[in-house]
């Protein structure tokens, strides 16, 4: 062989090894997905399973709302194969900065989900006809009642009774606002596109709450507080979280959470795809896997809150999973008001009213 057909055959033999290289790499890349998550969402546990079933390595990268769009943001959707961002940061953020992509909802097994709950977040994350979010965890606020001495309170006006005067409590933020409105008949969530009418809602909540304003042993900031405050029989009942109210029935089995009447008030963290994902196929993996009720569970465990995963519940540790269950029928749970995306100038006028309820003289 000539030295020229020599050194040819060399860099052929060269770019050919360089070229399987690059092949392994990028094989082992697409067998990772990089999660931009919270805290307790992917336990340990859960992570070494899906890595022994799959074969794909899982990278956590633990985070918030506000931390979830700043990084996407900086990298116009790169950097992450799947992230979790409560539902009412999708849309806005996807008209902003277009940092999301289409979830194909063919490549899910939506029957795990609870309907109700997928077809909310499929709601408020549609954009252009397409969805951009399906749910994961969730919460709610709603009632947290001694039921030996506040039996009457099933919706969050009847903490205006005369028979808890002076003994329930609940925020100045916009949970009081918006569950006050749904339980006086109407739907502050139908009125956000219009601002007149959304000031008449907060008018009418407004008289409402100074009204109750005698009712009121303390306007609730820290949580702990406010437990200190059940616990001590100050107060009977309060608008708060579900595991606050279930953390108490763990010691007392006369308080719980109730979900009222007119609805709990509820959050969900979504599944959505960075617009820049590597591995879309092993996101669609993660998903499906963990939506199963068995490994839902092992995630409740972690997260301490539910998930949207259809039967999960009954997989809970036993306390939980009876605690869950006495709050949500499934008429309630189909009744949570999940919310939606705050338009711009909402808070402003949500501000107003609440600083006019602090300032209001009781009656």
């Amino acid at each position: 062989m000539s030295k020229k057909h020599g050194a040819l055959h060399g860099s052929l033999l060269g770019l050919t090894a360089l070229a399987g290289m690059m092949m392994l790499g990028a094989n082992a890349q697409a067998d990772e997905l990089r999660l931009l998550t919270w805290g307790g969402y992917a336990p340990d546990d859960v992570v070494e399973m899906f890595e022994k079933e799959t074969g794909i390595d899982v990278e956590v990268t633990l985070s918030n709302n506000e931390d979830m769009i700043s990084k996407l943001r900086a990298t116009g959707g790169g950097g992450f194969d799947l992230a979790q961002p409560s539902q009412d940061r999708i849309s806005g953020a996807q008209l902003e900065y277009g940092i999301y992509k289409p979830i194909d909802l063919s490549k899910l097994d939506t029957a795990k989900f609870i309907p109700s709950m997928l077809e909310a977040t499929k709601s408020n994350t549609t954009l252009d006809g397409k969805v951009y979010g399906v749910p994961h965890v969730w919460g709610t606020s709603g009632l947290i009642v001694d039921t030996t001495k506040a039996a009457g309170v099933q919706d969050y006006t009847d903490l205006c009774n005369a028979d808890v005067a002076g003994k329930v409590s609940y925020r100045l933020k916009r949970p009081t606002l918006i569950g006050f409105a749904f339980a006086m008949g109407m739907d502050p969530f139908a009125a956000y596109g219009d601002e007149a009418k959304y000031q008449e809602i907060l008018d009418a909540v407004e008289k409402k709450l100074v009204e109750c304003k005698p009712n009121v042993k303390t306007y609730w900031e820290g949580g702990d507080a406010l437990l200190n405050l059940v616990r001590s029989g100050e107060v009977v009942a309060a608008m708060a979280w579900d595991t606050g109210g279930w953390k108490l029935n763990n010691d007392n089995a006369d308080i719980t959470f109730v979900a009222p009447k007119s609805g709990a008030l509820g959050w969900i963290d979504t599944f959505v795809l960075p617009r820049k994902t590597k591995n879309e196929d092993a996101a669609y993996k993660w998903i499906n896997f963990v939506m199963q009720p068995e490994i839902a569970a092992k995630i409740t465990a972690s997260a301490g809150n539910f998930t949207a995963s259809k039967g999960a519940d009954a997989f809970a540790e036993d306390k939980l999973k009876a605690q869950f269950q006495g709050s949500f029928s499934a008429e309630a749970l189909d009744n949570i008001k999940w919310y939606p995306t705050v338009p711009a100038g909402l808070e402003t006028l949500e501000g107003k009213t609440l600083d006019r309820v602090k300032a209001a003289q009781s009656n």
